[in-house]
């Protein structure tokens, strides 16, 4: 073997110890912060609950269409490519802002997980009561990955912001900001990938 060809293997084997650790670590500070993650998934259902079953106020709901027909218009004609670009970065924004602005006393994380909970109940009740309860089954797939992803940096949002709360505010800050950002690197961008390559994919194929 050439000294080239074993540098090459060197690197190879440095980048997936680097990949395997920052995912080692990354997962485990998901699991310190699970009880945080629990709260905002608990909040979440609780505010699809009631996008599906309490009616919007009329100004609410012309928003919330706009938002839509303007969301449609955005991405129609898309390719495969554009579109699951498109899903992906605006997943990443909302995911890396619910965690970052975290720091807010965890305020703007939980703002983040209301909306998608209110928006994802209503939407699913708009379509169940046009198409059927059976069309639940088609949009699961959608959801599988982008939604974990949404609850576990915004559980991480939640925890950065208890950093007031705390003796050494200053040095807590700091590691839950580095864990966090492993957390994200490592765990969440790996999953929003997956959700922006199946929801792209099914958006393609069924519409």
């Amino acid at each position: 073997m050439t000294m080239a060809s074993k540098k090459i293997k060197t690197l190879k084997k440095g980048k997936e110890n680097f990949l395997k650790q920052g995912f080692k670590e990354g997962l485990q500070y998901l699991r310190e912060s699970k009880t945080f993650v629990y709260a905002v998934s608990i909040v979440f259902v609780l505010f699809i609950l009631i996008g599906y079953f309490v009616p919007a106020p009329e100004l609410i709901e012309k928003k919330i269409l706009k938002f839509i027909e303007e969301l449609i218009k955005t991405t129609e004609g898309m390719s495969w490519i554009e579109l699951t670009g498109f899903i992906f970065f605006n997943n990443l924004q909302s995911s890396f802002f619910g965690m970052a602005l975290g720091i807010i006393l965890g305020i703007f994380s939980v703002i983040v997980i209301l909306a998608n909970g209110y928006l994802l109940g209503f939407v699913v009740s708009k379509t169940v009561s046009t198409e059927g309860i059976l069309v639940l089954w088609r949009l699961l797939p959608h959801g599988i990955f982008e939604i974990p992803a949404i609850l576990l940096s915004t559980g991480l949002g939640l925890k950065l912001g208890t950093f007031i709360f705390k003796k050494n505010k200053i040095q807590l800050l700091k590691e839950f900001s580095q864990k966090s950002l492993k957390a994200f690197l490592f765990v969440i961008i790996p999953l929003l990938v997956i959700a922006a390559l199946i929801e792209g994919t099914l958006i393609i194929l069924f519409g």
